[in-house]
């Protein structure tokens, strides 16, 4: 009898997913992830430094429309660490779910000539958006360690600044699954493609990414923003960096069972879609 060194069988039910299967497709997965980086920006003339000057500009449209208009409160730390702090973490959510959710409909071609585990796309796209998000943590850090040194008291970092891998973890979990849960509806639904960017930038205004949690008065408004799920995360991240903010072991806990579920949830629909996805793409 003939021994194979693959063999490609068909999927049985949603929860046949052979994770032994994209562990061995790792090559192929740190390929993929160095041509979204390379391809992006070959042909531009500042490259990588277009990930710092973004959340630059950013930050500076938010310090004079949030926080010289408005006069909306940072919770008495700078504004540029307040806007910057939370642009850095939110981005990497963001970027994350925007190009996962094109998975099939960006790459129809190359999944109807060659075989690989689908999955390696979609996390490839969550790999090479976390080297962006290193590269504007790293401009973060400078800022911040400026303030840091040179005004007493103006940032009060804690001991849970070594929860940072937990919250870039569950934001990579919510941006996959998110992603991969848009972009099997999409192969049906194409015109989810156009809320797809003012959903992501209506949900970063209902996230306490430009304001604090503390600036909104108690009641139903306020009783929302805590069941939102990136409510934890975001001012777990400013608590750890600015002293400013919220941490409670019990809503990190929320926030890390529903990025879970959104996750497994999408999982099981991506693997489901991956099936006959080709013949409505």
């Amino acid at each position: 009898m003939k021994e194979y060194d693959l063999i490609i069988r068909p999927k049985r039910h949603a929860f046949d997913i052979n994770f032994k299967e994209i562990w061995d497709y790792r090559d192929l997965l740190s390929m993929f992830v160095k041509r979204d980086i390379v391809t992006v920006y070959k042909q531009t003339i500042l490259g990588p430094i277009w990930f710092v000057v973004q959340p630059i500009l950013t930050t500076l449209i938010y310090m004079v429309v949030f926080g010289r208009i408005a006069k909306i409160s940072t919770d008495g730390t700078p504004q540029i660490l307040f806007y910057l702090a939370g642009i850095t973490i939110w981005n990497y959510f963001s970027e994350s779910f925007n190009t996962t959710a094109k998975t099939f409909t960006e790459n129809a071609n190359i999944f109807g000539k060659v075989y690989f585990p689908r999955l390696i796309m979609p996390f490839a796209k969550v790999s090479s958006g976390l080297i962006k998000f290193g590269i504007q943590f790293a401009f973060f850090m400078v800022v911040y360690i400026y303030y840091l040194t040179t005004q007493e008291g103006a940032v009060q970092p804690n001991w849970t600044i070594a929860l940072l891998p937990l919250y870039i973890l569950l934001m990579a979990m919510f941006g996959l699954g998110a992603g991969i849960i848009f972009t099997s509806w999409t192969t049906k639904y194409r015109d989810l493609t156009f809320l797809l960017t003012f959903g992501v930038q209506l949900l970063m205004y209902a996230s306490p990414v430009i304001y604090p949690v503390s600036t909104i008065e108690p009641g139903l408004m306020k009783d929302i923003l805590l069941l939102n799920p990136f409510t934890p995360i975001l001012e777990g991240f400013k608590y750890a960096f600015l002293g400013a903010g919220h941490f409670s072991w019990s809503s990190l806990a929320y926030s890390a069972g529903v990025a879970s579920a959104i996750l497994f949830l999408g999982i099981i629909i991506f693997h489901k879609t991956e099936r006959n996805f080709i013949d409505t793409v």
